[in-house]
């Protein structure tokens, strides 16, 4: 094992001749750094050692008042650390663990007892490690089967009236890049890309004799055509996850219009949630230039015409102003994901 191998112990003493005994017994198993005063041993935890060697009696600063600072701030709170004090009653050690402390070793060094202490917790810190990474590699892959299916079930509903599904990737992709125009998190736009695409899931429910009928829906029809998003609502339920809450609000929010004309709920405008505001342009403007069985593809002019002249009746005007800027972009997103190329 090399030096920078070694795992790192901080010895925070104001007397430095412990902090010789303690590198003596130490240093032959770990790398040793060490600081004589609080302040000194607060900055060098930043450097995240393995663990923490800490003198309660120091001036200036002591050693309670070290761990609280140390398990109060994010970066230092998962460094463990273990007390070494002259002091045996039972109060100052449990003073000690209430602040966080794994452990307590007491004046003189027994080096023995100190390397097998040490041993110890900082197995457990690397059981810890190993744990939490696991947990967290789990959760990323569950979240990534949660993510593809939710990108699977969009698609599937794409296709009842689609046969190349590509529409919800197309509405997806341009919600994300209208979502960061408009200055939403990072993460919100991540989800925004994959919620979109569930957008018309409700579709699911609507019968064929409708959902795919040529011409103009008369108004029974049409009725039942609007319980689309409510159906999409009911269907991704409620659900913690933050992915299936933002897609139950896009398919419930995706029809309502700014001025408050849309369905199923005719809320109006900023009551009505960004992501809804954001899908519902994009939703629409692909849809205009996209072919269905009711209608023929529109031009590019044609569909930029109406999404301006709608600017403050079916769609938010800032949004909408931001994405006849991103026309660019939206139609480089139109060709990637563009019908010929197939699911």
């Amino acid at each position: 094992m090399t030096p920078e191998s070694k795992e790192v112990v901080l010895v925070v003493d104001d007397i430095p001749d412990n902090i010789d005994v303690m590198a003596c017994i130490l240093s032959p198993h770990y790398r040793v750094k060490a600081a004589t005063n609080g302040e000194e041993a607060l900055a060098i935890a930043l450097t995240q050692p393995d663990l923490i060697l800490l003198d309660v009696m120091m001036p200036d600063m002591s050693g309670h008042e070290v761990c609280f600072r140390l398990k109060a701030d994010p970066r230092t709170c998962d460094i463990p650390v273990i007390f070494v004090t002259a002091m045996t009653d039972a109060e100052n050690e449990q003073l000690g663990l209430e602040l966080g402390a794994v452990d307590y070793l007491h004046k003189p060094s027994n080096p023995a007892i100190t390397l097998q202490r040490v041993r110890l917790h900082l197995q457990l810190r690397r059981n810890n490690l190993h744990l939490e990474s696991v947990v967290r590699e789990r959760t990323r892959e569950l979240e990534a089967t949660r993510r593809e299916i939710v990108r699977r079930l969009g698609r599937a509903a794409e296709y009842r009236d689609n046969e190349t599904g590509m529409h919800v990737l197309r509405v997806g992709h341009t919600s994300r890049l209208l979502g960061r125009a408009a200055g939403l998190p990072a993460a919100e736009c991540e989800l925004l890309l994959e919620a979109a695409q569930m957008h018309d899931i409700g579709k699911i429910g609507i019968p064929d004799r409708i959902l795919l009928k040529p011409g103009k829906l008369d108004p029974d029809e049409w009725e039942i055509m609007k319980r689309h998003p409510i159906i999409g609502a009911e269907i991704l339920g409620s659900d913690n996850s933050a992915l299936l809450h933002m897609a139950r609000s896009v398919a419930l929010h995706h029809h309502e219009k700014w001025d408050g004309a849309g369905y199923p709920h005719g809320v109006r405008g900023i009551d009505i949630p960004v992501e809804g505001r954001v899908v519902a342009i994009a939703d629409v403007f692909d849809a205009l230039m996209a072919e269905r069985p009711y209608k023929r593809p529109w031009t590019l002019q044609q569909a930029i015409d109406y999404i301006a002249a709608e600017s403050g009746k079916s769609f938010d005007p800032e949004l909408t102003a931001l994405f006849l800027k991103l026309m660019p972009q939206v139609r480089e997103i139109g060709r990637n994901y563009a019908d010929s190329t197939g699911a």
